[in-house]
Order: structure tokens, then C-alpha cells, then sequence
């Protein structure tokens, strides 16, 4: 008998129906495929791991997609169990996708995808690509190994953002695991390390090159060193994975 998941009210099964166009293979990896192979679907999964997202938010952060590719892959996301949808009675109407358990557990899997990334496609961005460092903010949560057993608190500052205005992260660490949230409120409260520049700045930290000086500093710089070389090489040298724990004080 088939097996059932309760999200949010909505019973989804546990295997989703077959896509339309399916690798028709009797493999996991297929199977896998047949939900997350297309264009556009990982990368939505990366960039609702900081919270739900309205449409129009996603297509501000997916250079590239076209509205009718968007509402189409939302749509089989749903139907696969990959998303929920979530209307609000609002004027103008408002509708929130978030991530369901199914597309969380995608968190290391994007991780791993990063760091062969790092290792074989990583270089300075060119001139057709557009820069959102939130893209690369948001791979942390599949970025820390279970094994990690730091923990604390980075918040980290795009000077010239969105607008020019300032874009800012919470990145929480725990043993074993990440969270990240974005936006003023998703940054409230204390954090133990402030890491903060401008855009070319975070550019040049995070290239091969790995040049830091122009982000500024704060808190407890050992933890925000650990988390620039996580987001910089795909790991935190051996600090955050060898069990330093806390790199307060």
C-alpha cells in the first residue's frame, strides 16, 4: 500500500505520479530525476530554503525565467509534493510556495552539487551572469555537514543590495546544521559575528581568489572566518566540521 504524508492538511503520496516526459528507468536515481531534472527546479528548492516566497519574489531572484516557465514549474512542484501553495485573502491577492519536507532534505544535495562546483566550475563572474549573492548565501543550510558542531550566529550585510539598499542575512548554526534567514526582520536580534561590504566586496571574498580585506569585521571573528571559507571553498578549512564547537569568544 502506498504511503501518505500529511503537509499542511494535504495528503500527498509518498511516490508522485509519473512525469510526463520520464526517464523510464526503474531507478532511484532516475526517480529522483524525473522530480528535480529539470531546469529551474533545483534552484528554486535553494532559494526558498530561507523561507517562503511569493511568485513575483521568485522571479526576482531567477534571472531568466520566463513567467510561463515559472508558473509551470511551480505547478508540477506542487503536484508533486515538492511545494505548498498557500493563498492569502489579501487585495492584491497573495500567494506564498514554501518547501515541503520532501524538497528540504534536497539541502544537502545542493551542498554536495556546490562543492564539485567549487572544484571544477568555480572562477569570477562573467559578464552575462547576474550577481545575487543571496544565491550563494542560500546553498549554508546543505553547505554545514552533520558532523559540524559549531554553533552561533552570522549576520551578513550586502551594503549595496537590492536597490541599493542594504540586503541582509541571519545565518544560525547548530551543531550539525544551518538556517538562514533574510530580509531586516529576518535579521533581528543579537548575532555573534557581523560580516559586511559592498558588492564587489563579497565578490572578491568569494572568488578563487579568496580577498577579504574589504569586508568589514565584527563580533567573533573566528566563526565568521569559518563561515567565509564555507561559503568561499564549499568547506570551513577542517574548523566547523572537526568539532571546535562554539567559536565564541
Amino acid at each position: 500500500m502506498e504511503s501518505c504524508t500529511n503537509t499542511g492538511g494535504n495528503l500527498i503520496s509518498h511516490v508522485p505520479p509519473a512525469k510526463r516526459h520520464p526517464y523510464d528507468q526503474w531507478s532511484p536515481d532516475a526517480r529522483a530525476l524525473d522530480l528535480v531534472g529539470d531546469k529551474w527546479t533545483l534552484l528554486i528548492v535553494r532559494d526558498l530554503l530561507s523561507g517562503p516566497r511569493r511568485f513575483v519574489e521568485l522571479q526576482r531572484v531567477l534571472p531568466g525565467i520566463s513567467t510561463e516557465q515559472l508558473r509551470s514549474r511551480l505547478n508540477r512542484m506542487v503536484a508533486d509534493g515538492m511545494l505548498t501553495r498557500k493563498r492569502y485573502r489579501e487585495v492584491p491577492p497573495r500567494v506564498d510556495y514554501e518547501l515541503t519536507e520532501r524538497s528540504r532534505d534536497l539541502a544537502p544535495v545542493l551542498g554536495e552539487l556546490a562543492r564539485w562546483g567549487y572544484e571544477w566550475a568555480w572562477g569570477p563572474p562573467r559578464a552575462s551572469e547576474r550577481v545575487d549573492l543571496g544565491a550563494i548565501f542560500r546553498l549554508i543550510p546543505g553547505l554545514v555537514n552533520d558532523d559540524s558542531a559549531a554553533y552561533g550566529t552570522v549576520e551578513l550585510t550586502v551594503t549595496d543590495g537590492r536597490g541599493d539598499s542594504p540586503a541582509v542575512y541571519r545565518v544560525t548554526i547548530s551543531p550539525g546544521r544551518a538556517e538562514i534567514a533574510e530580509g531586516a526582520d529576518g535579521a533581528d536580534g543579537a548575532s555573534d559575528a557581523q560580516l559586511s561590504g559592498p558588492r564587489a566586496a563579497w565578490i572578491q571574498a568569494l572568488s578563487p581568489v579568496g580577498e577579504r580585506d574589504g569586508l568589514a569585521t565584527t563580533g567573533n571573528r573566528r566563526l565568521a572566518s569559518l563561515l567565509l571559507d564555507l561559503l568561499a571553498v564549499g568547506h570551513a578549512h577542517e574548523a566547523l566540521d572537526a568539532g571546535l564547537g562554539s567559536a565564541i569568544g
